[in-house]
């Protein structure tokens, strides 16, 4: 377990560096929306979650699931980091006869949990095994990660409705509240404010923190539960990438060669 600040921001600038040249090199999309998960991933696996590069297929591990899939080069340069899958595997990303692809694929590659790409089913999967983890004694815990967006979908509150009444006390979901979906600003899509409250409505532990603020990440991890939680992490689509950073382009633009060079220094003089 990491809990030096210092230390997870070094993480952090490793895999978001991974991110900005697995998509420049494969000239694929969904940049912003990796850039702005990296920090509760980082959390997530170095800190909260009990999985690592020898336990990673125990029945009693904790589990996480990508419901925001868009988003996998984010997690993939995680588990690179956790050394679960190997660093050349980064090579093969989105690209013909590689072995990650742009969504994620539990078959063949390691430590993904369960493949997903259509928005709002990864939610009700981590319901499903957070029942099935009652069932076992010592058992981990399950985590989520679901995009602002991604709430609009009819299947993530029949979710949470059913987590609610089932108390499901080993489940945290985590919403990455960048404020940005493929077509435009979130709220001006479906109005979703309240947000906190609606959660609250349907029997959650709510937590609203700022999503790359490692103290408050982990404080809200670490917060006792009696049903399940929600952390409404508050985000920046393309953190860490000045000229990506808020701006809605980047949930499909590739970075040119400029742009790459750009990222990767800026990345290099961030402290």
């Amino acid at each position: 377990m990491i809990t030096s600040t210092e230390d997870l921001t070094k993480i952090s600038k490793k895999i978001r560096k991974h991110v900005i040249k697995m998509i420049y090199a494969s000239q694929s999309s969904h940049i912003g929306a990796a850039l702005s998960i990296v920090d509760i991933l980082v959390v997530l696996y170095f800190h909260t979650m009990n999985v690592n590069s020898k336990n990673y297929t125990d029945v009693l591990r904790d589990k996480f699931v990508l419901s925001k899939a868009h988003a996998s080069s984010a997690l993939y340069a995680t588990l690179v980091e956790k050394e679960i899958i190997p660093l050349d595997y980064l090579e093969k990303y989105c690209v013909d006869d590689g072995v990650l692809p742009g969504h994620l694929d539990s078959t063949f590659v390691p430590g993904i949990e369960f493949s997903a790409g259509s928005l709002g089913h990864g939610l009700s999967v981590a319901v499903g095994m957070a029942i099935a983890n009652l069932q076992l004694p010592h058992s981990g815990k399950i985590f989520s990660i679901i995009g602002d967006g991604e709430c609009n979908e009819g299947s993530i509150w029949e979710a949470i409705m059913l987590a609610s009444h089932l108390k499901l006390s080993n489940l945290t979901a985590i919403v990455d509240y960048n404020k940005f979906q493929s077509f435009g600003m979130t709220n001006d899509v479906i109005n979703q404010e309240p947000i906190a409250d609606r959660w609250k409505s349907f029997g959650w532990d709510v937590f609203e923190v700022d999503g790359h603020n490692f103290s408050e990440l982990i404080d809200s991890f670490n917060e006792p539960q009696s049903k399940p939680k929600v952390i409404i992490a508050h985000t920046v689509k393309g953190k860490g990438v000045s000229f990506m950073e808020n701006k809605f382009e980047w949930h499909y633009k590739s970075p040119n060669k400029e742009q790459y060079n750009l990222a990767i220094r800026e990345m290099d003089d961030q402290n």
